[in-house]
């Protein structure tokens, strides 16, 4: 760690964690072998597996789970409230104690491409690829391949799947 970085006492790092410059972390875990770019930030109550790289640029917030193996490009974006409001009803500013943490799971092996927002209560299946600059609004299944705003199923990596899952 160097001075260049901001981790807080409370973050869990895995043996041979490789981070560069400018990170910000706090109350996450980070497994074993992992890579975390330039300018990452990684809030409490998310956690990324082992083996993972994590490219510069990217937010990952609270509430969301990255396996094993998951690749994520630059800027990636991920998203924890559906309905996001600075305020209360009467007009105070939100706390914690206003809202409630929406879920977000990334599948052992999966590659969400640079640029890619990815809304709450959304898995990425197994294995599966999201397309640059896409908009995950919804489950990715396990093998598939997914690109758009929308984004949306173009295909599987393994022929076999084609037909397996609904969107």
């Amino acid at each position: 760690m160097s001075s260049y970085n901001c981790i807080s006492d409370d973050v869990k790092l895995g043996k041979d964690v490789r981070l560069s410059k400018f990170v910000n972390l706090y109350g996450c875990e980070v497994g074993d072998e992992t890579k975390i770019g330039a300018f990452v930030e990684i809030q409490k109550n998310a956690s990324v597996g082992r083996r993972c790289k994590i490219s510069s640029h990217t937010f990952i917030c609270e509430g969301v789970v990255i396996e094993d193996q998951v690749f994520i490009g630059h800027g990636v974006m991920f998203i924890n409230d559906s309905y996001p409001r600075a305020t209360t009803s009467e007009g105070d500013l939100q706390t914690e104690a206003d809202w409630k943490v929406e879920r977000t799971t990334v599948k052992k092996g999966a590659s969400v491409g640079s640029g890619a927002t990815i809304l709450s209560n959304i898995s990425i299946g197994e294995s599966a690829i999201v397309g640059a600059g896409s908009v995950v609004t919804k489950d990715v299944p396990p093998n598939s391949i997914v690109a758009g705003n929308p984004a949306r199923v173009l295909r599987y990596t393994e022929p076999s799947l084609e037909g397996c899952h609904a969107q």
